[in-house]
């Protein structure tokens, strides 16, 4: 069995992009793996860890799966710290990709922001993998993001902003509002229900989630109030 991998998210290098982060620029950017015998090793990788775990699978079993020798997936992942960062970093770009494809089915803004946040949660609570390494091997991933820096949260909500700003440039938004920190919210709400388990609200019960949403995300779209300041900023003195 081989150690499991030191950091799924932020990656060794801290001035190098996050896992995160690269899987964010290849959805905007539309990348594809055109190289066919690497994305068979990432199919097999995938299936081997959405099984077995990553912990206990090795880059011979996920050669084994493939059908090619253990060499082929050494020449093309060095390590199996490698392999796991790019089988991850495509099913979060398969996230966000779904997520772009998932909010264009609502006709509002409030729709979009209530469907965003119910199709994140079941997109990645869902999946065999990032959901799974949750529930399994929790302090693989969630360890991972808590203590990233805070660079996943940030990509998230860099990647949520956008959509923001595109609403406000629609003017379906007012330019009032402070889509980094609306955004910033947002992410940190949705991650806190993807880490912490809930005993009040049902995770699997989507209309209960729309609700959550529309009772407290959607309020977040409205201008701020007549004399409220920016979290970090000083009030003016009563004149």
């Amino acid at each position: 069995m081989e150690p499991a991998p030191s950091g799924l998210m932020a990656g060794s290098d801290p001035d190098s992009p996050s896992l995160l982060e690269r899987a964010y620029i290849d959805a905007v950017e539309q990348a594809d793996d055109v190289d066919e015998s690497r994305a068979r090793v990432l199919d097999a990788a995938y299936e081997q860890f959405s099984l077995i775990g990553i912990r206990r699978s090795t880059m011979e079993d996920v050669a084994r799966r493939a059908g090619v020798s253990r060499i082929t997936v050494y020449r093309r992942f060095t390590t199996k710290d490698t392999l796991v960062e790019q089988v991850v970093r495509r099913e979060f770009r398969r996230y966000f990709d779904q997520f772009l494809i998932d909010i264009q089915q609502a006709e509002t803004v409030a729709d979009r922001v209530v469907l965003g946040f119910v199709s994140s949660l079941r997109a990645i609570r869902g999946n065999p993998l990032i959901g799974g390494l949750m529930a399994v091997e929790p302090d693989l991933l969630v360890t991972s993001i808590i203590s990233d820096g805070g660079q996943t949260l940030a990509t998230v909500r860099q990647f949520l902003a956008g959509q923001l700003r595109r609403e406000q440039q629609a003017g379906n938004v007012s330019r009032d509002v402070d889509s980094d920190l609306v955004a910033e919210m947002m992410v940190r709400v949705s991650a806190s229900f993807l880490a912490i388990p809930s005993h009040l609200v049902d995770l699997d019960d989507e209309a209960h989630l729309a609700t959550v949403a529309r009772q407290f995300l959607v309020p977040m779209l409205e201008p701020p109030k007549t004399g409220t300041t920016r979290p970090g900023t000083a009030p003016s003195p009563d004149r």
